[in-house]
């Protein structure tokens, strides 16, 4: 039996207290090395299901830079991290930097972290590929918001 989860508020962007809510990272580029040589090792299964899973999330922008961190591939915008792949024994994460904070109608996202959320997916059960594709788009909208009001806050 699914348990109801209770239903999240949209986040109110003018209320934001600044750099503390966004996790950063420097020396993300647009394309790197480290990223896809950890992309292509490893077993198999397993890293081509983190593959399909960080192309979509490069697919997200122009914006979208990346770089190894705590041994896995993360996404930022900016310097500011929103989504990684990681991979485990016999599952990959997707995961979010601010994932609490986001609407999960298919109830995919699993952690009780302040902030961090993420999708386990394993070789044998099809993924909600919908869902975790709007899981994505909306962590990287929550971010470029999050930044925006930042540089709004900053400007004053």
């Amino acid at each position: 039996m699914r348990k109801d989860k209770p239903r999240r508020v949209a986040l109110d962007l003018r209320s934001l207290s600044g750099r503390e809510e966004l996790f950063r990272l420097s020396g993300a580029v647009k394309r790197d090395p480290a990223v896809e040589r950890w992309l292509t090792g490893g077993p198999i299964e397993l890293r081509s299901i983190a593959q399909q899973w960080f192309a979509k999330i490069r697919e997200c922008g122009a914006d979208v830079r990346e770089l190894m961190h705590d041994g896995c591939p993360v996404a930022c915008v900016d310097d500011a991290a929103f989504a990684y792949v990681n991979t485990f024994k016999s599952h990959v994460n997707v995961g979010f930097f601010c994932g609490a904070l986001l609407e999960d109608p298919a109830a995919l996202l699993e952690g009780n972290g302040k902030r961090m959320r993420h999708v386990k997916l394993t070789p044998d059960r099809e993924p909600n590929v919908a869902a975790l594709s709007g899981l994505i788009a909306a962590a990287y909208a929550d971010i470029k918001a999050r930044l925006a009001a930042e540089r709004a806050a900053q400007d004053g």
